[in-house]
């Protein structure tokens, strides 16, 4: 037998045992500028996708400190999608507006190497629509062509200044595309480690399970009923809608609103006459 092999095979199983998991180090997953400032960076072609470098991810906000990966993003049901998708069959308009506030928003990721820190390799950077059509717009142009070509791309100047984002100050970012084409390295080899070393956003972020997703927009919708564990939660939500509970649940009687929220996710039962709007 090979002792060490078993020894760490069973370290291992330890380490799941304590609920312990590795930390990841997001410096080395995401780019993100820290300061104002401009940086110099490239997009390398996308090791999931060499023909497009942008993955567009959709994302929760609202419902906590922290942003939660919508489930579709792995092509699986999301509870919070399904609803808005519920409220979108009646013809209430406060339900339509809820629809609106629950979908999930667009964020894109690209692969890219920043300029002076080459020996860090292809991190992804996080931006939004303005950038990513900006972007787009510029890859459609014929005088600019393929910017994520290894041979005569183009690298980007990413300025960043302190502005308004939604009401608060942030760094927000500009781009300009450089005139002037270029290699992605002088380092053949040193651009197959590139191209193959890459960070995959949804194998990096934590995947959310339908049912505690399903609990955490109950105890939104019906917030007296959530635990005192939650109240950082609810701080962090999106301003309550107090009128529509009754029009989506009817009786506002504990068991009723849970028992047909429920209904709203059991697959291949419920006919559309049985929705409870």
């Amino acid at each position: 037998m090979d002792i060490q092999a078993l020894k760490q095979r069973l370290n291992t199983l330890q380490s799941k045992n304590t609920g312990k998991k590795e930390k990841i180090d997001y410096s080395k997953v995401y780019w993100k500028p820290k300061e104002e400032g401009k940086y110099q960076i490239r997009f390398v072609p996308s090791k999931l996708n060499p023909q497009n470098p942008f993955q567009e991810i959709f994302v929760h906000y609202g419902f906590g400190k922290f942003p939660i990966f919508a489930l579709t993003n792995w092509g699986e049901k999301d509870p919070i999608v399904e609803f808005a998708s519920e409220l979108r069959k009646t013809n209430d308009k406060e339900n339509w507006s809820l629809a609106k506030k629950l979908d999930p928003k667009m964020r894109v990721y690209a692969p890219v190497i920043v300029r002076g820190e080459e020996e860090k390799g292809v991190r992804l950077w996080e931006f939004g629509k303005e950038i990513y059509m900006q972007l787009l717009g510029i890859a459609e142009d014929e005088d600019y062509g393929d910017y994520t070509d290894i041979n005569e791309g183009r690298d980007f100047t990413v300025d960043v200044v302190m502005g308004d984002i939604g009401g608060r100050k942030g760094l927000k970012s500009s781009i300009r595309v450089k005139p002037k084409t270029t290699s992605l390295s002088s380092d053949a080899s040193q651009i197959q480690v590139w191209l193959e070393q890459q960070p995959n956003v949804l194998e990096v972020q934590r995947k959310m399970e339908f049912e505690a997703l399903k609990t955490i927009l109950q105890n939104w919708l019906v917030p007296e009923e959530a635990n005192d564990e939650d109240e950082e939660t609810e701080e962090e939500a999106i301003p309550e809608q107090p009128s529509y509970t009754s029009k989506v649940f009817g009786t506002p009687t504990k068991s009723h609103k849970v028992d047909k929220f429920d209904s709203l996710f059991e697959e291949d039962e419920q006919q559309p006459d049985d929705l409870p709007f």
